[in-house]
């Protein structure tokens, strides 16, 4: 007996050229390059809030990252809607992520303000993609994971790339709000030591929530939901650097919570299989 799956489909080793041939340039489904063109969107997103960086536009510069990350959540559940997930895909898309929000928030901090202390400024950009690589490294490592509980796809291990990216830019969003933070050599030092902990929780193993078992909204919900939806809408649309400040930080300030949550399930997931064997 083989544990090889019994199919229809001839061998590799007994197809002639010609049949290989036309295995290999076989039409691709639409819905399974739809997902990808959105990867790449986001991709150019993030290239372009590199160019605006080095030209000087900053504050364009953070749109286009907010877009990367906004297309970054629309291009995996598009796959999973219309059933395009692929390899090539998964693969694709984190490479996009590494460029949007490992490579662009870094340099966009360091041509905005960090270069003010070029070595330290330069070693925290550096810092930032490695743990924005190694983060990407051991998601994609993390999903083949056959042992994990149920219950962990409410929590990501360490900060997520995208939110690591939304959150590092912190320090410029209030140097454009009305706080207008300064950018000059000393605060770069404090704006230096931000980063590198930012980092540190992208490469952590500390548990944030994923929001992932956010789906349905109960009926009576819609109308505030709608609401605040709506409400938050315009005020990006008024005050974009006000309110991802007031988001950064927010989301900064549930990471005490996820922790308390994971530990609190993981306790009781301990207990539920002490009982088990029991």
């Amino acid at each position: 007996m083989t544990d090889e799956p019994v199919t229809n489909e001839p061998h590799a080793d007994e197809l002639t050229a010609s049949e290989r041939r036309r295995l290999r340039f076989r039409n691709i489904p639409l819905r399974v390059v739809l997902p990808n063109l959105v990867t790449l969107l986001a991709l150019c997103m993030g290239l372009t809030a590199i160019r605006y960086a080095i030209e000087g536009h900053f504050e364009t510069a953070v749109t286009a990252v907010m877009a990367a990350a906004v297309l970054d959540g629309l291009d995996g559940r598009l796959a999973r809607a219309i059933k395009g997930t692929s390899r090539f895909g998964a693969e694709l898309d984190s490479l996009s992520d590494f460029v949007d929000f490992g490579v662009a928030p870094g340099l966009l901090l360091y041509l905005w303000t960090l270069h003010e202390i070029k070595g330290l400024g330069w070693f925290a950009v550096l810092v930032f993609a490695i743990a924005a690589a190694l983060r990407l490294a051991r998601f994609n490592v993390m999903i083949d994971d056959p042992t994990r509980p149920a219950w962990h796809a409410e929590f990501f291990v360490g900060m997520p790339a995208p939110a690591g990216a939304v959150t590092v830019l912190l320090p410029l969003y209030l140097h454009f709000s009305v706080l207008e933070l300064p950018a000059t050599k000393t605060a770069a030092a404090f704006y230096i030591v931000y980063v590198l902990a930012i980092a540190f929780l992208m490469a952590s193993r500390i548990p944030h929530f994923s929001g992932k078992r956010i789906g349905r909204i109960p009926r009576d919900l819609v109308i505030p939901v709608l609401f605040g939806v709506g409400v938050t809408a315009l005020l990006l649309a008024i005050y974009p650097m006000e309110v991802l400040a007031v988001v950064s930080i927010a989301f900064l300030a549930m990471i005490p919570l996820s922790v308390k949550r994971f530990n609190a399930l993981s306790k009781a997931d301990a207990e539920r299989a002490g009982s088990v064997a029991s």
